[in-house]
């Protein structure tokens, strides 16, 4: 069993006994159930090159990334300080030492589009991801079926949320649809954890009219123009960040570099 499916084994176990902690009665009462989201791909089409910068604690290939414990509020109001279009906060607390608390602190300092970045198997999970002030989900096609991508998608749009779906390989293709408007190409292998970004280059090129997203393994400006140059509209960017004493530092220093390099 690779570290992808036991991360999908452990989150059905987990799932089911959230779901009957938190039933969608209850989830459809939270304060940010009924709010209008903020759009992340309007947000990507006013701009030549977006950082969506991520809050992660911890990875399965990298494990503990900050030493300095630094509050979730502390790094989310450098993110915004440094000029984000977006943040993604993950949320698996298995794996990443993630927790969904960190998107509801999120939520409540920002104005900025926030993606729910978890191992989404269920409808419940983004009914649970609007609760907690999420305006995208991800879907990672790796883990689901075509129809099951679908299912999600129409769940998700009944209730004003944007999906970004992420691919990893060209056999993964053939699940896409036209609802989908924003797709990341994932430079991480799920099932070695290991980095390829020219793989990814060869992937983006059979993806058409849609907003690409590059996401892992990018670390510098120069990096960045090049994907940008073969059609990446937009880039994830977490251990980068978190790895360094000041991550909302270092991403403002990134997005500078970048914009002294357009």
């Amino acid at each position: 069993m690779n570290i992808l499916e036991k991360i999908i084994e452990v989150k059905r176990k987990l799932l089911s006994i959230k779901r009957s902690q938190f039933p969608i009665d209850y989830l459809e009462k939270s304060r940010y159930f009924n709010r209008e989201t903020y759009s992340l791909s309007r947000k990507i089409s006013k701009k030549s090159i977006g950082i969506i910068a991520e809050f992660k604690r911890e990875s399965p290939s990298k494990g503990l990334l900050n030493n300095y414990n630094l509050p979730v509020e502390k790094v989310i109001i450098g993110y915004k300080k440094a000029g984000v279009i977006g943040i993604s906060i993950l949320t698996d607390l298995t794996y990443f030492k993630g927790k969904e608390q960190d998107l509801i602190k999120t939520r409540k300092i920002v104005q900025l589009p926030l993606l729910y970045k978890d191992i989404i198997i269920d409808e419940y999970q983004v009914l649970l991801a609007k609760a907690i002030g999420s305006d995208i989900i991800l879907l990672i096609a790796e883990v689901l079926s075509k129809k099951k991508i679908r299912t999600l998608i129409q769940t998700a749009k009944s209730l004003g949320l944007e999906v970004l779906m992420e691919l990893h390989s060209e056999r993964e293709l053939y699940k896409m649809n036209e609802e989908l408007i924003m797709i990341g190409v994932n430079n991480r292998d799920l099932r070695s954890f290991s980095i390829n970004i020219e793989s990814s280059i060869e992937l983006s090129k059979r993806i058409t009219e849609k907003f690409k997203i590059s996401e892992s393994g990018i670390y510098d400006p120069y990096q960045i123009t090049f994907l940008h140059k073969k059609g990446f509209n937009s880039f994830l960017i977490g251990e980068n960040f978190m790895r360094t004493e000041d991550p909302g530092k270092s991403c403002e220093h990134l997005i500078k570099k970048i914009n002294d390099n357009q």
